[in-house]
C-alpha cells in the first residue's frame, strides 16, 4: 500500500510529536492503571470497567500508530520557500466573496492541520484547491455543493 505524503508546517509537526509523546507515556500509564484497578474487581466476564479500559487501550494504540504514520510520511513546508506571488500551502489569503460582498481570510494548510475555528483550511478542500496557484487580484471559481462561488484574491501573506 502506497502511503500519502502528509504536508505539515513545522508547528503542526511539532504538535503531532507532542501528542504522540503524551499518548506513549502519560496516556498509556493512565490506561494501565485503569486496567490494574479493574482486574482487582475480580471476574472479568462481567467486569465493564475492565472492558472499557481495554477498549481505551486499543483506541490509544490505534491513535499512536496513526500519528507515527503521519510523522513518517510528513513533508514539512519550508517557510523560507513560501512566496506571496501565488497561493501556496502555508499562505494566508484574504478573499472577497463577490456574491455576498464580504471579505474573509483563510490560511491554507495540509489536511492534518485543519482548524475551521481559526480559518485554517485544507489544500484538498474545494476552496483550497481553487486557490492554489492563483495570484493577487485574480477571481477564482469554487465549485461547492450550493453552486459556484466566486472569490477575488485581495492579498497573499506568509
Amino acid at each position: 500500500m502506497e502511503e500519502k505524503e502528509v504536508i505539515l508546517t513545522q508547528e503542526g509537526y511539532d504538535n503531532l510529536e507532542k501528542e504522540l509523546e503524551y499518548l506513549r507515556t502519560e496516556k498509556r500509564a493512565e490506561i494501565a492503571d485503569r486496567i490494574k484497578v479493574a482486574l482487582g474487581f475480580g471476574d472479568l466476564s462481567e467486569n465493564s470497567e475492565y472492558d472499557e479500559a481495554k477498549n481505551a487501550q486499543a483506541e490509544n494504540e490505534v491513535k499512536i500508530a496513526e500519528l507515527e504514520n503521519k510523522l513518517r510520511y510528513a513533508k514539512i513546508i519550508d517557510e523560507s520557500e513560501i512566496d506571496t506571488k501565488t497561493v501556496q500551502i502555508g499562505n494566508t489569503v484574504r478573499l472577497h466573496d463577490i456574491e455576498f460582498d464580504e471579505d474573509i481570510e483563510y490560511t491554507i494548510v495540509g489536511s492534518t492541520e485543519v482548524n475551521l475555528e481559526e480559518n485554517r483550511i485544507s489544500n484538498e478542500s474545494p476552496i483550497g484547491k481553487a486557490l492554489l496557484g492563483a495570484k493577487k487580484n485574480q477571481v477564482v471559481n469554487v465549485e461547492a455543493p450550493a453552486g459556484t462561488i466566486q472569490y477575488k484574491i485581495l492579498s497573499i501573506k506568509k
